[in-house]
């Protein structure tokens, strides 16, 4: 892969090489430059490398390099300037459609080129050799080698370009347009199959536009030109699609419009709309769909009466006259009569499906549905006026064949209104939407109503009639297409005829051949012979003497029938086993015979290739050897031309070799090299001698003429001389009078210069003094600013520092303060510490002391008098000890105290106990309560027992 600084570089070099005749290295080259990563970076010379590129790429055929080409180009141009891809793929279809023109052009010259040696002939030999062997004409031959290859790549062609701008938004307009240009090459060439991919292609565009919203550069098809873009495409696809005949792709490209504009919810113009339903006239008619064929006529009648107001009187009536004849062309009967409930199921919605198509209902709803028939269309026609509108003879031809009851001469007065509605019609004006109109074509479908008219009447009216007369009362066709008529009414269940041939008769009646009596004759026939056979052999008496005689009858059938099941299964699996092992012969000697061919032909093929190689070796040594040899003998025979001297004749059995020839030629053309230096020699010598003499005459002359020149030339200068003192002093004088003339206002001019000058001089002064003014001004503006400023920054640095140090100081007291509280806190609580010590250890002195007058109580259960006056307690000692308390004091039951049973009796024998204490630390006497104490500044606390702690630790909070 080549490598450029510069794409100046790579064009230069692809230029180079095409002037050489290497244009693959040169699209090599470019294709290397344009898919390198180094130049995505838009500019002018991409464009003209792309130019240069799609030249190439036409020339050489190569639609897969063209297609990488366009997509790197485009991820280049993309967000810069999309105009010049739009430029290049211009230049690009231009290129193959006027190379594929060129070669049709070609071929066409070459069919029609007069290149026979003999007039008489007929063909010459090798043309007749050609068509023998490739079994195709000259015509064929000719397009196969030259237009198809160039006819395929113009195809492909347009296939890449609809490919790379199928999702652009920018370059919408040029995606319609090679749409249009593809649809034209298909209707242009015949080419159906191509029209078909080409719709497929651009329905699949469509589909992926819809699937994927989420791209950046989306053509957004609710705005109005990308919606008329698209339109106009599919309406060209369909005109296309009718003119190929190809009327499948014509109903899809019907399919398509009503489904783009479902998809917008938008309805198109009234023109398009008229193309639209004169499109659907001519597929229904095609597909014989008469009901669907005969609405969209209608559609098409109230569309033009409505909107085309440039229609003419008579345009009118035909496109009526149409619609009437439509409508009446439709057959009388149901069409899906006994079909099945699938074909039914089918119908239906296939029926509903065509009228949203002719209805063209964008948002079509289940309740607005109406099924399509004829008589509805009928009394749509009466309700709209369209009868109002219809040439005379078709309102007779309706009047005649829906409203009169004719039985005996219907169809003859129909035929001449039918002779003369064949001839009406022909091409509207080019404001309609149709082009032309021929009413000729429902003329068969009318003799077949008026048949089935006739029938349905005659069959109202006679139960029997000679096929002789039927054949007189319808003079459209012969009796068998009369009974192929009759027969599918019948089918249809719209008649009940029979046609007896030998009685040659036709019978009319309600007993059709369908009907149930004759359906089932043969069942019913088969019941009754059963029942016959049952009447005189009853089964149950049978039943029971077979009984009789095999008791175990059922057990041998039963036995049997498991062994004949057990052989049959037997014999079954036999059969597929050998039927495998037969498949499995058959796959391998079917696979060994593929690869012994394949050997072959590869064998073959080797073979054939190695003697081509070496056919085309020799035959390419022996073209070289005969080139040669021609060369020698051209140069041989150029030589003996030049030559004047008579060679030596080359006798005939001498074998004459190229170098041979080489080196007579050689020879020749030495020898004649060296007469020619001899000449040559001989004539420069001479040529001498001639001019030495020539110079010796020709000196006195030229001493005499240079003498007579000088002579004449100084004459001439004297002359001169003479003239221009002469001018010099005429100048002269001329000037010496002007200055005379001057010299007058010489003073003015002096005293004008000096009154200038002074006041230019006193107003450049003033301006100078002014300037300086300014000067100065200025200064000591900027000096009193600079002061000011200097003032100004002195006083926000001063009051900066005062700040700062206010808040230092500020700092520093809040620092002082919160370590004398941190202090003081710390004091506080230790104190708190040690009281809340002491009080721990008193209450464990206290409950020590209750433990010990408990244990002694209960060591000591004896009952002591009751005192007359109660001891006082004894103060507790500082370490915890207690004054020693009387026996009686001791032993005295408290009121609410536990005593135990052993000791009840003699409290109660001793008499009342004394009073007990309500406290251990309160009471008359105690002198714990006269004590000063700490407790006495805070809520007064009951120490219990349990709940000492908690109580202090409330009374610290």
């Amino acid at each position: 892969m080549a490598t450029f600084a510069k794409p100046e570089n790579a064009l230069k070099r692809a230029e180079e090489l095409i002037t050489v005749g290497q244009k693959q290295e040169a699209l090599q080259a470019l294709h290397d430059l344009i898919t390198s990563r180094r130049y995505r970076a838009w500019q002018k010379t991409l464009e003209r490398i792309m130019f240069k590129y799609v030249e190439l790429c036409v020339d050489m055929r190569r639609g897969r390099f063209a297609k990488d080409g366009l997509i790197q180009y485009r991820i280049v141009c993309q967000q810069v300037n999309i105009n010049s891809l739009e430029e290049v793929i211009k230049h690009f279809m231009h290129l193959a459609t006027e190379r594929a023109e060129l070669a049709r052009n070609q071929a066409q010259a070459l069919e029609e080129a007069l290149d026979v040696e003999d007039l008489e002939a007929d063909k010459r030999p090798e043309d007749l050799m050609l068509s023998y062997v490739s079994g195709e004409k000259g015509k064929d031959r000719s397009d196969r080698e030259l237009v198809t290859p160039w006819f395929k790549f113009l195809w492909e062609t347009y296939r890449t370009v609809l490919e790379i701008l199928r999702n652009n938004s920018r370059l919408e307009a040029l995606y319609a347009m090679t749409a249009h240009r593809a649809f034209q090459f298909c209707k242009q060439y015949k080419r159906t199959t191509e029209f078909r991919r080409l719709c497929e292609i651009i329905r699949n565009h469509l589909a992926n536009l819809n699937k994927y919203r989420d791209q950046r550069d989306r053509p957004d098809l609710s705005l109005p030109e990308s919606l008329q873009l698209y339109l106009d495409t599919r309406f060209e696809q369909l005109k296309v699609a009718t003119e190929l005949s190809l009327w499948q792709e014509a109903f899809r490209s019907i399919e398509d419009i009503y489904g783009l504009m479902c998809m917008v919810k938008k309805t198109p113009k009234a023109s398009l709309m008229g193309v639209y339903y004169g499109k659907l006239t001519e597929i229904f008619w095609m597909s014989s769909n008469h009901l669907y064929h005969a609405y969209a006529w209608l559609k098409l009648f109230s569309l033009q009466k409505g909107f085309n107001k440039n229609l003419s009187q008579k345009d009118l009536q035909l496109i009526a006259s149409s619609v009437v004849l439509a409508a009446l062309s439709v057959p009388p009967y149901d069409q899906s009569y006994g079909a099945s409930h699938l074909e039914l199921e089918n119908e239906k919605e296939r029926s509903l499906r065509v009228a949203n198509l002719i209805g063209f209902e964008v948002e079509p709803k289940a309740e607005n549905r109406v099924a399509l028939s004829r008589s509805s269309l009928l009394s749509e026609l009466v309700s709209k006026g369209v009868m109002s509108c219809v040439t005379q003879e078709v309102k007779d031809l309706y009047h005649l064949l829906e409203n009169e009851f004719l039985p005996l001469d219907l169809a003859l007065k129909v035929q001449p209104i039918l002779n003369k509605i064949s001839k009406l019609g022909g091409k509207l004006s080019s404001v309609s939407s149709v082009p032309e109109v021929q009413l000729s074509q429902y003329v068969p479908a009318l003799e077949k109503l008026a048949t089935l008219r006739l029938l349905q009447q005659v069959s109202q009216v006679y139960q029997t009639i000679q096929i002789d007369n039927i054949s007189k009362m319808i003079p459209f066709f012969d009796f068998t297409a009369i009974e192929k008529i009759s027969v599918d009414a019948v089918r249809r269940n719209f008649l009940a005829i029979k046609v007896d041939h030998m009685k040659g008769a036709v019978f009319f009646g309600k007993q059709s051949i369908e009907a149930e009596g004759l359906r089932d004759h043969l069942s019913l026939f088969a019941e009754s012979l059963s029942k016959a056979r049952t009447m005189i052999y009853p089964p149950a008496k049978k039943a029971a003497k077979l009984g009789d005689a095999l008791s175990n009858l059922a057990e041998i059938v039963e036995k049997e029938h498991k062994r004949l099941l057990a052989r049959k299964s037997i014999i079954e699996k036999r059969k597929e086993e050998q039927e495998r092992l037969l498949l499995e012969m058959e796959r391998v000697e079917e696979s060994k015979r593929r690869e012994l061919q394949k050997m072959t032909e590869d064998a073959e093929q080797k073979r054939i290739a190695a003697e081509y190689e070496q056919r085309r070796s020799q035959r390419i040594l022996k073209e070289i050897e005969d080139r040669e040899l021609e060369e020698a003998q051209a140069m041989l025979q150029e030589a003996e031309k030049r030559s004047k001297r008579k060679k030596k004749p080359i006798l005939e059995g001498e074998k004459m070799t190229k170098q041979v020839i080489m080196e007579l030629a050689l020879n020749e053309q030495l020898r004649e090299r060296q007469e020619r230096e001899k000449k040559l020699q001989k004539y420069a010598k001479t040529m001498d001698h001639l001019e030495r003499a020539k110079r010796e005459e020709a000196a006195p002359l030229i001493e005499a003429a240079y003498k007579q020149r000088l002579a004449e030339e100084a004459a001439l200068h004297e002359r001169e001389q003479q003239q221009e003192v002469e001018l010099s002093r005429q100048r002269h004088a001329g000037d010496l009078e002007e200055k005379k003339r001057l010299g007058r206002m010489l003073e003015n001019k002096r005293i004008l210069q000096e009154r200038v000058v002074s006041s230019r001089e006193a107003e450049f002064n003033r301006l100078k003094q002014e300037r300086r003014e300014r000067i100065s001004q200025i200064i000591q503006s900027r000096k009193q600013e600079r002061e000011a400023r200097r003032k100004m920054l002195f006083f926000l640095r001063t009051e900066e520092e005062r700040l700062k140090r206010l808040q230092e100081e500020e700092e520093a007291r809040k620092r002082e303060e919160a370590e004398r509280r941190k202090k003081e806190e710390a004091e506080r609580q230790a104190k708190l510490d040690e009281i809340a010590e002491k009080q721990r250890l008193r209450m464990i002195e206290l409950e020590e002391k209750e433990r010990r007058v408990k244990e002694e109580i209960l060591r000591k259960p004896a009952v002591l008098p009751r005192p007359a006056e109660p001891p006082a307690l004894g103060r507790p000692t500082e370490l915890g000890g207690a004054a020693p308390v009387p026996a009686a004091a001791a032993a005295a039951p408290a009121a609410g105290k536990y005593v135990p049973r052993h000791l009840r009796g003699n409290v109660d024998a001793a008499g009342q106990a004394p009073p007990a204490e309500t406290d251990r630390w309160g009471g008359t006497g105690s002198k714990l309560d006269d004590r000063p104490s700490w407790r006495d500044e805070r809520k007064p606390t009951s120490f219990g027992s349990s709940g000492s702690r908690t109580s202090w630790s409330s009374s610290r909070r």
